[in-house]
C-alpha cells in the first residue's frame, strides 16, 4: 500500500518510527495530487516546493532527535479562505488574488506546530457562500463520485481532496454546513467542532465579523477515518489568545452515564426528507443500538423555528455586510445565488433582529436541557440528495437547495458540534448522518462515529469518476 492511501494516524506512526520519511509521504501525496486533481480541481494552489523543503526539515529534525508533533511529516491541505503566511487569502475572488497573508491564522499555526506539511490550498465558492465550490478565480470543483452534482460547499475542495487521497487531513470551516456537507457529498468524515473549541480569526481581515459569523463560524477537519478526525481536533484546538472565543477545554470529557441515549431524527420537520437519508439515520441507529446505546426516534425542540432563526440572523448580517461586497467584487454566480437567498428571507429591522437573538438564546437553553436527557442526536446532513451543479442561481433552485440544507443549520445556530459520517449509499453517492452532541462533547460524537465506522467500514480513497 502506498503512503497516500494511509490515514494521518498511520502515516504519522510510520514517520515517527522511521519506517517512512516525511519526504516520502509528501512525494507520495503530491504524486497522487498530480494524478487525480486535474479531473476534479480540488486543490487550486499546489505548494510543492515549500512542502518538499518542509519535509526535508522535518526529516532532519527527526534524525537529530528533536521532539516530534503528532502530525510530524503528514501532508495536509488548507482552504483558500484561511490565512496562511506567504499565500493569498483570495476567497475565490479575482480582486483578492494577490491578498497575501503575512502570518498564519491560529488553525494553520496549530497544524504547523503539530508537524503537518502543508501541500496545497483547496477550492471554495466566492466568499465561501454557496453549497457549490465554484468561483471565477479558480473554476469549479467536481465531485469525484458524480461530477454532475456538487462536491458540497463551501469546503468542497477539501471534501473532494480527501475522498481521492490528496493529503490525509483537509482543513475546512463551517457556518451552515460547510464542513459536514462536503464530507457528506464526497463520502468522507467531517467534523464541525462546537463554539470556541478551535481558535478562528483572520489576521489579514481589516474588520471584525457580524454576530452570526462570530457565533456560528468554526474551523474543522475532513478526514477518511474517525480516528483522524479526533487527532485533527486535538491538534487544531490549541487555544489562541488572539481569539476571545478560544477556550482551553480538554478534548476528552468525563465518562457519560450509560447506556448513552440517542435521539434519532430520520425525518426532519418542515419539509420532505429523502428516503435514502432517512434510511441512513435508522441504519446508524441500529449500529449504535447493537453497541449498547439506547436509541429512540425523538424530536429535539423547535427544529423548524431554529432553521428560520439561522436564516433571519445571517440574511440580516449579509444584507448590511457581505452583500454589498459580493455585488462589487463577487462573480456572477455568487451574486445570483446570494441574491436568490435574500429574496427568500428578508432582512429584519432592529426590533426583529433583537427578537431573533433572544429566541436563539431561548432555543439554546431548551436544547441544553434536551441534551442532558439525550446526549446524542443523529439526523441527516442533507434532507435531500446532493443538488446538481449550479442549481442555486434562481429562486426556485435556491429554494430546493436550502430545503435540503435544513438539517445542517441547527448545529451552527446552537454552537454545537456535529460529526458527518458515511452510512449506506444511493446510486454513485454515499448517504450519511451527522451526530450532534452538547458543547465540549465532540468526544462523544467521535465515539459514536467510530461505532458506525466499524460497522460500515472505514473510507478508502477513490479515483474520480470520468466526466
Amino acid at each position: 500500500m502506498e503512503l497516500w492511501q494511509l490515514d494521518a494516524t498511520e502515516q504519522a506512526r510510520l514517520i515517527r518510527t522511521g519506517r517512512a520519511s516525511a519526504v516520502e509521504a509528501v512525494k507520495s501525496s503530491l504524486a497522487r495530487l498530480h494524478k487525480v486533481n486535474p479531473a476534479i480541481n480540488a486543490v487550486v494552489r499546489v505548494l510543492e516546493t515549500e512542502a518538499l523543503a518542509a519535509a526535508e526539515t522535518a526529516d532532519a529534525h527527526r534524525a537529530r532527535g528533536h521532539a516530534l508533533g503528532p502530525l510530524h511529516g503528514v501532508p495536509v491541505t488548507t482552504k483558500i479562505n484561511v490565512d496562511q503566511a506567504g499565500q493569498p487569502t483570495d476567497n475565490g475572488i479575482v480582486a483578492y488574488r494577490d491578498n497575501v497573508a503575512s502570518e498564519d491564522s491560529p488553525v494553520v499555526a496549530n497544524l504547523r506546530r503539530a508537524g503537518a506539511i502543508l501541500i496545497g490550498r483547496t477550492n471554495a465558492p466566492a466568499f465561501s457562500m454557496r453549497i457549490f465550490s465554484d468561483n471565477a478565480l479558480h473554476g469549479r470543483t467536481l465531485n469525484p463520485r458524480d461530477p454532475s452534482v456538487t462536491p458540497g460547499g463551501s469546503s468542497g475542495g477539501a471534501g473532494a481532496s480527501i475522498a481521492t487521497g490528496i493529503g490525509a487531513i483537509a482543513h475546512g470551516n463551517d457556518i451552515g454546513g460547510s464542513v459536514r456537507v462536503p464530507a457528506h457529498c464526497c463520502g468522507v468524515v467531517g467534523l464541525r467542532p462546537g463554539f470556541g473549541r478551535i481558535p478562528s480569526i483572520s489576521p489579514l481581515a481589516p474588520v471584525g465579523r457580524p454576530l452570526g459569523a462570530q457565533w456560528m463560524a468554526v474551523q474543522g477537519p475532513h478526514t477518511r477515518t474517525v480516528r483522524d478526525a479526533r487527532l485533527a481536533l486535538e491538534v487544531m484546538s490549541r487555544a489562541d489568545r488572539r481569539d476571545w472565543r478560544s477556550l482551553d477545554v480538554p478534548v476528552e470529557g468525563p465518562p457519560p452515564a450509560r447506556p448513552i441515549r440517542v435521539a434519532l431524527v430520520p425525518d426532519l420537520p418542515g419539509g420532505p426528507t429523502h428516503p435514502a437519508q432517512s434510511a441512513a439515520v435508522r441504519q446508524a441507529g441500529k449500529h449504535l443500538q447493537a453497541a449498547g446505546y439506547a436509541v429512540e426516534e425523538m424530536l429535539p425542540p423547535d427544529i423548524e423555528r431554529g432553521i428560520e432563526i439561522w436564516h433571519e440572523i445571517n440574511v440580516t448580517d449579509m444584507r448590511h455586510g457581505l452583500w454589498p461586497l459580493m455585488q462589487q467584487v463577487g462573480d456572477p454566480d455568487g451574486q445570483a445565488s446570494m441574491g436568490a437567498w435574500m429574496d427568500m428571507f428578508k432582512p429584519l429591522d432592529v426590533a426583529g433582529y433583537v427578537k431573533a437573538i433572544v429566541e436563539r438564546d431561548t432555543l439554546m437553553l431548551r436544547w441544553s436541557q434536551f441534551l442532558l436527557q439525550w446526549p446524542l442526536v443523529v439526523m441527516p446532513v442533507l434532507a435531500g440528495l446532493p443538488p446538481r451543479q449550479v442549481a442555486d442561481l434562481d429562486k426556485a433552485g435556491q429554494t430546493e437547495v436550502l430545503q435540503g440544507l435544513r438539517p445542517s443549520l441547527l448545529a451552527p445556530l446552537l454552537g454545537l458540534p456535529g460529526l458527518a459520517v458515511p452510512v449506506g449509499s444511493h446510486g454513485k453517492l454515499r448517504t450519511g448522518v451527522q451526530i450532534m452532541a452538547n458543547r465540549w462533547r465532540e468526544d462523544m460524537a467521535l465515539d459514536a462515529g467510530e461505532v458506525i465506522e466499524a460497522a460500515e467500514g472505514a473510507v478508502t480513497p477513490i479515483d474520480p469518476v470520468a466526466v
